[in-house]
Order: C-alpha cells, then sequence, then structure tokens
C-alpha cells in the first residue's frame, strides 16, 4: 500500500531528512520519502502494517518536529 500525506508546519529540511531516514528503518516499511519543499510523506509499507507503521511513523515525526503534523491526503 502506497499513501500521500501532507506535513503541516514542517520547518526544518535537516529533519525532514532525520525523519524520511527513521521511517524507512521501521519493519515493513518498502520505502518512505519525506519532501521539506512540497512538505509532503509518501509511505509505501505491508498492508497489514500500515496502521502500525503509521504510529510509528507519527512518533518519529514528533521526535524532530514536535508541531508538525501528518494530514491524510
Amino acid at each position: 500500500m502506497k499513501k500521500k500525506f501532507k506535513l503541516e508546519n514542517l520547518g526544518c529540511a535537516n529533519c525532514a531528512a532525520k525523519m524520511e531516514s527513521d521511517i524507512n528503518k521501521l519493519d515493513g516499511v518498502e520505502g518512505c520519502t519525506v519532501n521539506f519543499m512540497a512538505s509532503k510523506m509518501i509511505i509505501e509499507a505491508a498492508d497489514e502494517k500500515f496502521d502500525e507503521i503509521l504510529s510509528k511513523a507519527h512518533d518519529i515525526v514528533h521526535k524532530y518536529e514536535s508541531d508538525c503534523n501528518i494530514i491524510v491526503k
């Protein structure tokens, strides 16, 4: 499954790169890209683990940018 998200209040390109790296390390993630300029994130992961991965991705995003929100597109 591949889903696109808007990252509201993403303010740091370095943080975006760290988010992308950490999310790509999660078990079940086939690929993740975080585009700082567009404030978008794409996660591709196994269907059966997607909700768990999204929850962990949310934690990772907040670890680097506490004001950043993941908005489902």
